[in-house]
C-alpha cells in the first residue's frame, strides 16, 4: 500500500522504520517543525524527520493542518491508500483523515478505551498499572475513540519507568501496525468499536505534577518517580533548593514516621527516605545546575545525615 506517515516524537519513529522494511511502500512523511533543542536553542528536526530525509521521502512540516489547502493538494497528488498516524501531536481534520482510500489509522500506547489522550504511558505507570499496550485504531473526529483494528498487550513491571516502557510500546506498536496494514490489503481485518462507557483519559503532563508530597505512600511516590524520570522528573526541596529524584527503590509500603525524613544512610548506596505510609531508598537524584549522580555520591558530596528533612 502507499503510506502517507503522519510522526515527529522517537515513539513513532519506530513504525516508520518498520514501515520501510515492510513491503508496503512509504509516499510521504508529515511531521512537526523543526524546534530549538538545547542550551545554545538549535534548530533541531523531529527524528522522524531524519530517517525520512536519510530514506529520500518526501518531508511536509505545516505550521497548520487545518484549513490548509496547499497541504491537501500535495498530500493528494501521492495518491495514499492509507495515512498512518503515530504521535504527531496535532489533532487532524475529517477532510484530512477521509483522504485516503482506507481513510487514517493511528498506533495509541494503551489498551483502549482506557487513556485516550496525549500522555498514556505516563498515567499508566503514575496510576500503578501493571499492565498496559499498544492498540492500532481508525481515527475519527473524537479523540481516540474510533474503532480498534487490534492491540497487544505489554505488562508493566515494578523495574520499568517512562524510559524502558516507552521503548517497548514503541517496538510492539510499530509490530502490530505492519501486521495490521497487511490484513487491511488483504481485506481480512475486523474493527470492533470501543465501549465509550468505559474510556478514561490521559491528560498531558504539566510540570507542576513532579513536586513530590512526601505524605503520600511509598508505592505513589516511586510511580510518580519512575514516570515522570524524562520531564518533568520528580522534584523536592532539600536545604532550600530544588533537586530531583531520579530513581527509588520501594523499601516497605506500611511504616509511619515523619514524612520526608531522612531516615537512614547505606553506604554504596544512597539515602533512605520516610514517606506517609512506607520507605524508599533513594538512588540517584540531581542537584540544581548539576548533572546526574548517584544518591551515595550526593551523601558524601554534600554531607548528607540522618535527620535532614525532605520537602
Amino acid at each position: 500500500m502507499r503510506i502517507v506517515f503522519w510522526g515527529t516524537p522517537d515513539f513513532a519513529a519506530e513504525s516508520l522504520k518498520a514501515l520501510l522494511s515492510s513491503k508496503h511502500k512509504v509516499v510521504g512523511v508529515v511531521t512537526q517543525p523543526d524546534k530549538p533543542k538545547g542550551r545554545g536553542k538549535k534548530l533541531t528536526p523531529p527524528p522522524v524527520k531524519v530517517i525520512a530525509q536519510e530514506a529520500g521521502i518526501p518531508v511536509f512540516q505545516p505550521e497548520k493542518v487545518k484549513n490548509n489547502e496547499e497541504l491537501y493538494k500535495q498530500l493528494k497528488e501521492l495518491n495514499p491508500d492509507i495515512f498512518v498516524v503515530v504521535a504527531y501531536g496535532k489533532i487532524l481534520p475529517k477532510e484530512i483523515i477521509e483522504l485516503p482510500k482506507y481513510k487514517t489509522i493511528n498506533v495509541h500506547a494503551s489498551l483502549l478505551p482506557e487513556y485516550r489522550g496525549a500522555a498514556p504511558i505516563h498515567r499508566a505507570i503514575m496510576e500503578g498499572k501493571e499492565r498496559t499496550g499498544v492498540c492500532i485504531m481508525e481515527i475519527t473526529e473524537e479523540l481516540d475513540a474510533g474503532d480498534i483494528y487490534e492491540c497487544v498487550e505489554v505488562p508493566i513491571t515494578p523495574e520499568d519507568d517512562i524510559v524502558s516502557l516507552h521503548d517497548k510500546l514503541a517496538l510492539k506498536g510499530a509490530k502490530l501496525l505492519v501486521k495490521v496494514l497487511d490484513k487491511i490489503e488483504k481485506g481480512e481485518i475486523t474493527k470492533t468499536p470501543q465501549e465509550h462507557s468505559k474510556a478514561t483519559y490521559a491528560k498531558p503532563i504539566k510540570k507542576e505534577e513532579g513536586k513530590i508530597d512526601w505524605n503520600r505512600p511509598a508505592k505513589e511516590i516511586f510511580n510518580q518517580i519512575r514516570a515522570l524520570k524524562v520531564w518533568p522528573k520528580a522534584f523536592t526541596k532539600f536545604r532550600d533548593k530544588e533537586i530531583k529524584i531520579l530513581d527509588a527503590q520501594i523499601i516497605d509500603e506500611n511504616s509511619t514516621g515523619k514524612a520526608g525524613e531522612i531516615v537512614k544512610i547505606i553506604k554504596g548506596k544512597g539515602f533512605i527516605v520516610q514517606t506517609g505510609k512506607g520507605q524508599l531508598l533513594i538512588t540517584k537524584v540531581q542537584f540544581p545546575n548539576s548533572k546526574a549522580i548517584t544518591a551515595d555520591e550526593a551523601v558524601r558530596g554534600y554531607h548528607i545525615k540522618e535527620g535532614e528533612i525532605l520537602g
